[in-house]
């Protein structure tokens, strides 16, 4: 295997790695939003029972104080993890940038060689009929 080929190889793994991260991010990105519907619906089931409940409307005014404390945190959580995915995908682009790099690097020397061989039987080729034409 030559030094290009093991370059790609490199290349395409480091990309297989960052996609692998650049998933589980966006899954826990997916999970801190669902956290955020839950507390939502969570809320909502909440005001019910208190519209329901005169008692449990007490309870309300700390309730809300909490609902407020956890949205935030959560909020806060997804914002960090929206920048993270961001830092991910930037990373994730240059490694894709690379590999083409080194795939254009690695076809380039491809053509060159062949070119080579393509103008070594040619020579070979003009050598022979050379020689015919000195025989006959």
């Amino acid at each position: 295997m030559s030094w290009a080929q093991s370059l790609i190889k490199l290349s395409t793994y480091e990309v297989e790695v960052l996609q692998k991260r650049l998933g589980e991010i966006a899954d826990r990105r997916m999970q801190a939003e669902m956290k955020l519907v839950m507390l939502e619906a969570e809320a909502q089931a909440e005001s019910d029972r208190a519209r329901h409940d005169a008692e449990h409307g007490w309870y309300q005014l700390g309730f809300r104080e909490g609902l407020r404390t956890r949205r935030t945190m959560i909020q806060a959580d997804i914002a960090n993890i929206q920048a993270e995915e961001a830092g991910a995908r930037d990373a994730l682009a240059l490694a894709f940038e690379e590999q083409k790099k080194y795939e254009q690097v690695a076809e380039g020397i491809r053509l060159a060689r062949a070119k080579q061989t393509a103008r070594q039987e040619t020579a070979a080729l003009d050598e022979l009929g050379l020689r015919k034409a000195a025989r006959g």
